[in-house]
């Protein structure tokens, strides 16, 4: 599997986080866990067109998912 360098700069003072990474080996990694498989890029197009003819729910927390 392909590894990945992050590197983290937080901002405190701003609360914001800044995450920096190469997009080489970020595709190297994507691929690893078949994100590019076309399997999985129909089930996004799928769940986008569910979400625009407005078959979704908001989930609020795990437990009412579960139940």
């Amino acid at each position: 599997m392909a590894s990945l360098t992050l590197t983290v700069q937080p901002k405190i003072k701003e609360r914001k986080i800044t995450v920096t990474f190469d997009a080489d080996k970020f595709e190297r990694l994507a691929a690893s866990f078949g994100l590019f498989n076309s399997e999985f890029l129909q089930s996004i197009d799928r769940a986008e067109a569910d979400y625009r003819a407005g078959r979704y729910r908001a989930v609020r927390s795990l437990k009412s998912v579960r139940a």
